[in-house]
């Protein structure tokens, strides 16, 4: 089934979603998104951090001189709408907010300014046996852009472009993700995913400075982990200690938290999910599937329990 998109205001059906080919985005990657996950919890369906993503896509296209024409009450409430009418127990939402037609030229300031809600289904970012066994990966041979080219704490679509080469190589090279470093060789990020190291029972992980995306997943992480009396440190941390990590692990929305067992054939701890690796998923879980939330974290959703009420809804 495909299901209705909220487009500009209004629900019109996934055929009719399009935008035309002269539109600004098209040529100039001008748009900003969110990924945010709907899970199926043990007391209900409910969306993890409904009014963080919605903030930070917010902050992205006040960067970029973007004006969304709605406020974050009514993104909030069209995120929520679309998941009850679309009748799905547990999806991925996709805001995302692009200039559309108008002059064509560098120049966006004149293009109108498009808001769509979108969701789907979708399984495991990383694969189905991903979370326990982990994944391998490669040290990507693109950098991360530098401070001051594009800004990287704005979710933009144009910065994603670096991240496809990145994850088209690791690829065609049998590997599952590729790591980026900054321009000066310190450890930043994957290609949609941030990264933590583990190393002597500490946590550490790169610092916003670097060019990474603030995840809020990575921020949900950090949270979790002090809370279990980890120390968590966001540092410059150099290649190398990719190679003697006792522990390493990718943090996202789509990815969620996942292992990593191996970099550039170098084995990770033992080459299974580690003991803090798995910790921090169970406490994660325990939220998102289990709806145990302390921080306030779910946004519950009235999702209707068959097609036609959900269509109708």
């Amino acid at each position: 089934m495909n299901y209705d998109i909220w487009f500009n205001g209004s629900f019109v059906p996934y055929e009719d979603a399009q935008i035309h080919v002269l539109s600004h985005v098209v040529h100039y990657g001008s748009s900003v998104f969110e990924g945010i996950r709907c899970y199926e919890t043990e007391k209900g369906s409910a969306i993890f951090r409904l009014p963080e993503h919605m903030e930070r896509l917010e902050n992205s296209a006040k960067i970029h001189r973007m004006q969304i024409p709605y406020d974050l009450d009514a993104l909030n409430e069209a995120v929520i709408d679309t998941v009850e009418r679309s009748g799905l127990p547990e999806c991925y939402i996709r805001p995302v907010v692009f200039r559309g037609m108008g002059p064509m030229g560098v120049n966006p300031l004149e293009n109108e300014v498009d808001t769509v809600v979108a969701v789907w289904e979708w399984g495991k970012y990383l694969g189905d046996e991903a979370l326990e066994q982990g994944v391998d990966v490669e040290v990507a041979s693109w950098n991360r852009m530098a401070p001051n080219t594009l800004p990287a704490m704005a979710k933009a679509g144009g910065n994603y472009l670096n991240a496809s080469l990145v994850k088209m190589d690791a690829v065609k090279n049998g590997m599952t993700e590729g790591i980026m470093l900054s321009t000066n060789g310190y450890l930043a990020e994957g290609s949609g995913e941030n990264l933590f190291i583990v190393k002597d029972g500490k946590l550490y992980t790169a610092p916003v400075g670097l060019s990474i995306l603030p995840g809020i997943t990575r921020d949900a992480i950090i949270q979790l982990a002090r809370e279990r009396g980890y120390s968590v440190e966001e540092k410059t941390i150099p290649r190398e200690a990719l190679y003697v990590a006792d522990e390493l692990f990718f943090t996202g929305t789509a990815a969620e938290i996942t292992p990593i067992r191996s970099v550039d054939h170098y084995t990770v701890g033992s080459g299974t999910r580690g003991p803090i690796t798995k910790e921090l998923q169970d406490a994660f879980f325990d939220i998102v599937e289990g709806g145990n939330d302390p921080h306030d974290w779910l946004t519950f959703v009235d999702v209707p329990e068959s097609e036609e009420e959900a269509v109708t809804a």
